[in-house]
């Protein structure tokens, strides 16, 4: 995956010919844009687990922004959004390796002896893990047989614990 370079625009100068309107519309436009952007990367972004957005910076008051501040607001979105790309292509990079090792691991078990690779590691949802071990234990560990295994899921629940009963009704 490439990750596209952010350059900070230059700041928008209002001439009183201009009007303060235009400059407005233009950069809420722009926000807005970057909103969408941001959304879509976190949409993306949801099924790779691992992957975290960074958190707004939102006063709670409702109020009227200056331009300055419509462009500090620009560019701290198009910051995040920079931030949540690269942190996507890592997370993507990083399931790309895992998949790769996991095919190797498939390919000649012998060759990755006792390696695990988690389901989540390689972008796939649930506990499972995929685990080169030796066939028949330690006899088939001193004679080379290794096979790959996938285990069952998540662990069983702990139990159901201490027995609690309610008040005795008497029926």
């Amino acid at each position: 995956m490439q990750v596209l370079e952010y350059q900070r625009s230059t700041p928008i100068r209002v001439r009183p010919g201009d009007g303060e309107q235009a400059a407005r519309r233009s950069l809420r436009l722009q926000i807005a844009k970057l909103e969408a952007d941001l959304a879509d990367a976190f949409v993306t972004a949801y099924p790779m687990g691992g992957v975290s957005l960074p958190p707004a910076d939102v006063s709670g008051q409702p109020r009227l922004l200056s331009l300055g501040e419509l462009e500090r607001t620009r560019d701290e979105l198009a910051e995040r959004l920079h931030a949540t790309k690269v942190s996507i292509t890592e997370r993507a990079d990083e399931i790309d390796a895992n998949r790769i090792a996991l095919e190797k691991m498939l390919l000649d078990p012998a060759e990755h002896r006792h390696t695990r690779v988690a389901l989540r590691d390689i972008g796939q949802p649930g506990c499972g893990v995929w685990q080169v071990k030796p066939r028949h234990g330690l006899i088939g560990m001193l004679r080379g047989w290794w096979v790959i295994k996938l285990s069952s899921g998540c662990p069983l629940a702990g139990g159901r614990g201490p027995s609690v009963r309610g008040p005795d009704l008497g029926l």
